[in-house]
């Protein structure tokens, strides 16, 4: 169980993050052409955050499938359906082929991604702690997690592979011809075998006991998101906003971070457009840190294995104090991580890479408890329905907007991300409030 629930989320996040990656480092430029670097960029995370939108549709598609037919079959349609989605962005022509279309077929196959993940990570999660030991639930609950960490690292490293492979030497740090041809496009068309193989294991799956149970005794729900909204409707609201620091503070360290490091400081800036004979606006150009891609996604790679240890770290914490209590305290922590982003951001690389190493920490610590605390607001014959809706609208909230909002934040504080950490800061206050709204789930019965 715990096996199947973690090669399906590193599959699914594996190939979100592909996107993620791609829509900093090449879709501005092949799908998005728009003549300046800040519009396109904005653009390409808007159809980065469009699939967000999507994945409250999914999570109330697959929740009903989820909770009428049962975890397995819907685990493997969500998985079928991302494979597929992420296969053919891979294929895409782009803006120089077929102009605009390009960027609506790359919207409505992000929006499917989006779909399949509304559906995945629910599942994942039922699956994993349905049939968890006693006083074990949260610690069974972050493997499902695990995935996260997990596939960003496998596409991240797979982008630095191929980038670096056909590389420029004459410009180091830009992306090659090669690259922006068809090297791009291999993380893309690599994901239908990495589905392949999660497939064949999500195929010999059993079925959780919990929905067996559930299933003989009759109590099966005809309308689950209708009994959802009904006799659940607290939960689903303070659920939504118990994760919306997770999903700000994510999508921060990764999209806003990995665009903030690989952006040229202004001199840089200006020096490569008097090499190309270019007009240079020095007050509308937002400067960045000035890393290299290859450099600075390294720099992210080493972070996001600090997430992925403390995520099962957090298992073990949430076990025995209390999911709440958790997550408050590691919530309390992220508020003031957010006064942090001027110092260390702005403190050489020393700094970042403590940075980014204390940000994913938190990033483990806050995700890994969901695994087991959104299920456990739930009752059986709603729980995956409840879960899903609460977990993805929730990153509309957050992870759609997190992107766009940093990026027009850091152009208004002229470069400094001092109000991208106030940012963060408020999105915590208010996950804060949720969770001391919110009672200890530590003991619930998941059969009932």
């Amino acid at each position: 169980m715990i096996l199947a629930s973690l090669i399906g989320t590193t599959i699914e996040f594996y190939d979100f993050y592909v996107y993620a990656t791609a829509a900093v480092l090449v879709f501005p430029v092949l799908f998005f052409p728009t003549g300046n670097d800040t519009t396109a960029l904005i653009a390409s995370f808007a159809t980065f955050g469009a699939a967000m939108l999507a994945r409250p549709v999914g999570a109330v598609f697959f929740g009903h499938l989820g909770d009428r037919l049962g975890r397995k079959t819907t685990l493997v349609a969500s998985l079928l359906t991302m494979g597929i989605a992420t296969f053919l962005i891979g294929l895409l022509p782009t803006h120089e082929n077929i102009g605009v279309w390009a960027a609506v077929l790359l919207l409505v196959l992000r929006l499917a991604q989006g779909f399949a993940i509304g559906g995945e990570w629910s599942g994942a999660a039922l699956v994993a702690t349905e049939n968890a030991p006693q006083g074990k639930r949260a610690w069974y609950g972050t493997f499902p997690q695990l995935g996260a960490p997990l596939g960003f690292i496998i596409a991240n490293m797979l982008f630095f592979v191929i980038n670096n492979a056909l590389a420029d030497p004459e410009h180091p740090g830009v992306a090659s011809e090669a690259f922006l041809d068809w090297g791009w496009r291999v993380p893309f068309l690599f994901s239908a075998l990495m589905v392949i193989v999660g497939l064949w294991v999500r195929l010999k799956l059993v079925e959780s006991s919990a929905f067996e149970s559930v299933k003989q005794s009759g109590k099966v729900t005809r309308m689950p998101l209708a009994e959802a909204f009904k006799h659940h409707w607290r939960g689903l609201i303070l659920g939504t906003f118990a994760m919306l620091a997770t999903y700000v503070l994510f999508y921060l360290m990764t999209s806003y971070t990995l665009t903030f490091g690989t952006r040229p400081g202004l001199e840089a800036a200006q020096r490569a457009a008097e090499a190309a004979g270019a007009s240079f606006d020095a007050s509308a150009y937002v400067p960045g840190l000035g890393y290299s891609y290859n450099q600075f996604i390294l720099m992210l790679v080493f972070g996001v294995v600090f997430f992925g240890i403390f995520t099962l770290v957090s298992g073990p914490l949430a076990d025995r104090f209390g999911r709440r209590r958790t997550l408050i305290s590691v919530t309390a922590a992220i508020a003031l991580f957010g006064f942090t982003f001027v110092p260390l951001l702005g403190g050489g690389t020393a700094a970042v890479m403590f940075f980014l190493a204390l940000g994913f920490t938190l990033m483990g610590l806050t995700f890994g408890p969901m695994g087991a605390f959104l299920p456990e607001m739930f009752p059986t014959n709603v729980r995956y329905t409840g879960s899903a809706v609460a977990y993805n609208v929730s990153s509309i909230l957050g992870a759609a907007l997190a992107p766009i909002i940093a990026v027009w934040l850091w152009g208004l504080a002229e470069g400094s991300p001092v109000f991208v950490g106030f940012y963060l800061t408020g999105a915590a206050v208010l996950t804060l409030v949720s969770l001391i709204l919110t009672p200890e789930t530590k003991d619930v019965d998941m059969e009932a």
